[in-house]
């Protein structure tokens, strides 16, 4: 893996004019942005898809992998790029057999080695870490230090994701301990998205 980049994690509010948000971020973007979790919370799978289907689009135009969050039988039903496993979420070998080779498959390790290499030896496709600050999105019980990162992006070629209340202003030290991506979500949609994108590229540089 070369340098580092984002990985957009959608708000969970992915209707109205957040298809447009989207567009924007990712043009904004200029290669930075390469990966986008879809991650909506009580809606069945029929209205999920219905939600997807141009956020998908958007991704697919902008040759960014479009990975759905939690559900195996969501990604597969949406042919999407990749999904997203948190612990309780299903078994890396089992999602593999029912989605496929190509399919992207992640997991969350929280700030567990065993965790990390446990899905490292199952198949995945990258692992991620966190939550390294505290997060407007997400509450966690884990924090991480740059050392596992560090440790990680030595010993291991799998990628690997920083995730958790990372903004601009506190990204650089995760860059620079390994993180092959930076999972965002509020620091890119809880305001303009476009600048955003813009403060991240910069602090990455």
């Amino acid at each position: 893996m070369g340098d580092c980049q984002l990985y957009l994690i959608s708000p969970l509010e992915v209707g109205g004019d957040f298809p447009d948000r989207l567009d924007r971020a990712l043009a904004a973007s200029e290669g930075l942005a390469t990966a986008f979790q879809f991650r909506v919370k009580d809606v069945d799978q029929h209205e999920a898809a219905r939600l997807a289907a141009p956020l998908q689009e958007i991704c697919a135009a902008r040759d960014v992998a479009f990975i759905v969050n939690d559900s195996v039988p969501l990604a597969k039903r949406l042919k999407a790029d990749g999904v997203h496993l948190g612990q309780g979420d299903g078994d890396v070998r089992e999602a593999r057999e029912e989605l496929g080779r190509d399919v992207q498959i992640g997991v969350t390790c929280h700030a567990s080695r065993h965790l990390a290499m446990e899905a490292g030896d199952a198949g995945t496709d990258y692992v991620a870490f966190g939550a390294f600050f505290p997060s407007e999105t997400k509450l966690s019980d884990h924090q991480p230090d740059l050392e596992l990162l560090e440790w990680w992006s030595g010993l291991f070629e799998i990628p690997c994701v920083a995730i958790g209340g990372i903004t601009p202003a506190n990204c650089p030290p995760l860059v620079k301990a390994g993180a092959d991506f930076l999972a965002v979500s509020h620091a890119v949609w809880g305001g303009d998205e476009v600048a955003a994108v813009k403060a991240f590229a910069e602090a990455m540089a």
